[in-house]
Parts: structure tokens; C-alpha cells; sequence
């Protein structure tokens, strides 16, 4: 069931994966590990779909949910390094119509790091509207904050793809969406799969289809696994949690991810598809100095350095526990350690995870089918990384 390698000194990694199989219920996962440019972990294994017995293949591709974020944010990243925007300007230097409603001071960095109170859009909005970048784009600069810019945050669950991808549609040249810029300027250059907008191109057989769902019954069930005052929230429709994941509803139902025409959409917060192996290798290469996209000094910094908390605290307003994020990026707080205070990464609802630690050269990736209920930490992904640690840190003496 299991495939791939793990390299010498990296065996830890392989028994993690294994374990997941053998005592946590896995269906079917991959993970990947690099080092130093290195691919030292690639592993693959179990049941793609259960309904057909297909199993998880060297390619098999499979959505992310929220980790996506991160992936998107090294293209905007990209953008940064290429001097195309700065962190501290205004959004509404570059995109005029946002400075409406109280956000005429908002910085890029504000916004990138969720203190914008801009998690929920109140326009309503549809399928067909989220395909159109121009309507996108006129619904989230109408939007009013949740708060005074700069005093609180709240994870931007869904709304944070869609403007980063109007920032970059708004800097680039070329006015590429955040899905196209990622395609040229990230994945062509790497030689990766990821996509953020699935082409109409790819074989059915090849997607892993999610496996679960985040009904309300199914949440209270799982409490122990959620801060209590989520569920709480998730559960009453007229909570900024809520409404934040509920614009148009189908982006806070995770089956639904599993339609074609919601894989096909950009969805730059949670609906990117691609290989661990992707996920790793990019998170690799931001780890590793970013020689390969041309990546500045100054961005890498950046990234690395510690984030800067809103005025009124890190408690999130929408997952309702402290949390610490940067540049689009969750940085590690007490109670998600995932290495040093200079790694950056975004984890993914039902358990996926993938971040880089600059300290060991490392960037690493889990994905899976078979969703669990873990805003963060998932057992699963904890044990894998965990291990992946451990080994980069013995390999470094």
C-alpha cells in the first residue's frame, strides 16, 4: 500500500506514514519532504477512491482546502520580490476602489496578515460570480471592516485568496489572476503540479475525491477535536465565523469541493489541487534562499521574521483562539509548533499541512483524503512532521 522513498537517515518519516495506516484510519495520503533542495522523503499510499478502489498513485492529485493560502502567498510573495508592491504602501495605492467603507489606510501587510476585518463579504455571491474576477473584485472593495483595521484579526478563511488575487491582478503587468501568476512564475519554473484552478484537462482518474464533511452534527460530535467557542459560533449563522465561511455556502462545504465546476474556479484560499511533492518543493525553495524564482533577500526576510500582532492582541475573532499570522502565512504560537519562530505555513481543513523551516533548508507537505476535524494538528500530520523534524535536525549535526 505504501510507495516511494524516504532516504537514509529520513526512515523515521516512512514509519510515521506507516503508522497512519496501521492506527488512524488513513485512506489514502502522500507526503514529502525536501532538504536543501533535496527530495528526501516522496511517499504515497492507500485507496484514492473508495468507490472505484483506485489507489493513490505517484500523481494522484487532491484539493488542499487552506493550505492553498500558503501556496497562493508565495506568489504573492513572488510578486513582493519582483518589486511590483510593498508590504507597508496601502492596498488602495494599488487598487483605488478599495479605499471605500473605512479602508482607505489599510495596509498590504494588514490584509496579508487577517487584521483587515475583511473575513466576511456581505454581497451575495454565487458560482457564477466567483468565475468572474471583475465581480470578485467590485464585491470585496464594497466591503465595510468587522474592525478597526490594525486592532484585532480573524483568519480570513475563504475571502484572503481573492484579494491577494486582486492585488496581483492589480500589480502585475500582465494582469494575471493569482492562479495564472502562480503558473508561470512558480510552478513552470520548478517543474511542479499545483494548480489553483483545476484545467479542464485533467483526467477525472487522477483527483482524489474528499472524503467527509464538516456537518454541523458531525462538529458537535467531534467538540474535543475544535475550540468549543468555533463550533459555537459555525453553528449560529449570524456570527462573523459563520458568515465567513458562508459566501456563497458552497465554499464552507467541503463535498462540494469534489464538483467540477468548483475545482475548476479560483479559489485562491482553499480550493488549490496538486501533489505533497508540489507543496514541498515550493515551500523548499523559499526555505533554501529562492535562487531558482530569483526570490530577494528582502522578501525572504520578510517571511521569516516574526509577525506583527494587532494592537488589541492575537486572539482570532473567527476561529476563536489565539493565533499568529504574517504576509499570509500562520506563524508558529503555543500549541502549533512547527519549528523554529522563522518557518511559515498554512495548514488545511480535515488535516493537510504544509510549511517551510529556513533553519534546516526543509519544506514539507502532507495531503489526504479522509477529512478529520482539526482546525490544526492533526494527529496524523503531526506525527509525520514531527518526524521530518527530527531527522533534518540529526542531519544537520
Amino acid at each position: 500500500m505504501i510507495n516511494g522513498h524516504a532516504a537514509q537517515g529520513y526512515e523515521r518519516v516512512r514509519e510515521a506514514f506507516e503508522a497512519n495506516f496501521e492506527t488512524a484510519h488513513e485512506v489514502g495520503a502522500a507526503c514529502a519532504v525536501s532538504v536543501h533542495g533535496e527530495l528526501v522523503v516522496d511517499l504515497w499510499g492507500g485507496i484514492a477512491n473508495p468507490k472505484t478502489d483506485h489507489k493513490w498513485e505517484r500523481d494522484t492529485l487532491v484539493t488542499v482546502f487552506s493550505t492553498t493560502k500558503g501556496v497562493s502567498s508565495l506568489a504573492v510573495a513572488h510578486a513582493h520580490s519582483q518589486g511590483l508592491f510593498d508590504y507597508d504602501a496601502t492596498v488602495a495605492s494599488y487598487w483605488p476602489e478599495f479605499a471605500v467603507n473605512g479602508k482607505e489606510n489599510v495596509t498590504v501587510r494588514q490584509l496579508l496578515s487577517h487584521q483587515a476585518g475583511l473575513s466576511a463579504i456581505d454581497e451575495s455571491m454565487d458560482i457564477s460570480t466567483l468565475a468572474d474576477p471583475d465581480l470578485v473584485a467590485a464585491a470585496l472593495a464594497k466591503q465595510a471592516p468587522a474592525w478597526d483595521p490594525g486592532t484585532k484579526h480573524g483568519y480570513h478563511g475563504i475571502s484572503l485568496g481573492w484579494y491577494e488575487s486582486e492585488l496581483i491582478r492589480r500589480v502585475d503587468p500582465h494582469h494575471r489572476t493569482i492562479g495564472e501568476y502562480f503558473a508561470d512564475e512558480i510552478a513552470e519554473p520548478l517543474d511542479i503540479e499545483f494548480y489553483i484552478g483545476l484545467p479542464d484537462d485533467i483526467p477525472n482518474e487522477r483527483i482524489a475525491p474528499i472524503l467527509g464533511d464538516w456537518f454541523r452534527t458531525k462538529m458537535v460530535f467531534n467538540i474535543s477535536k475544535l475550540p468549543g467557542a468555533f463550533v459555537k459560533n459555525f453553528l449560529n449563522p449570524k456570527s462573523l465565523t459563520a458568515r465567513t465561511f458562508a459566501n456563497p455556502k458552497v465554499v464552507g462545504m467541503p463535498h462540494r469541493y469534489n464538483d467540477p465546476e468548483m475545482r475548476r474556479i479560483e479559489l485562491p484560499a482553499s480550493n488549490g489541487t496538486g501533489t505533497a511533492r508540489a507543496i514541498a518543493v515550493a515551500y523548499g525553495e523559499f526555505a533554501t534562499g529562492g535562487e531558482r524564482l530569483g526570490i530577494k533577500s528582502e522578501t525572504l526576510a520578510a517571511l521569516m521574521n516574526p509577525a506583527s500582532p494587532p494592537t488589541d492582541g492575537i486572539f482570532d475573532q473567527v476561529l476563536q483562539a489565539p493565533t499568529t499570522f504574517s504576509l499570509g502565512y500562520c506563524k508558529p504560537w503555543p500549541g502549533f509548533e512547527f519549528g523554529s519562530d522563522r518557518a511559515f505555513g498554512t495548514m488545511g481543513a480535515g488535516g493537510s499541512f504544509g510549511f517551510a523551516e529556513p533553519d534546516l533548508g526543509l519544506g514539507f507537505a502532507y495531503v489526504m483524503n479522509r477529512m478529520d476535524f482539526y482546525l490544526w494538528d492533526d494527529p496524523r500530520e503531526h506525527r509525520l512532521r514531527e518526524a521530518a523534524l527530527a531527522c533534518a535536525r540529526d542531519a544537520a549535526g
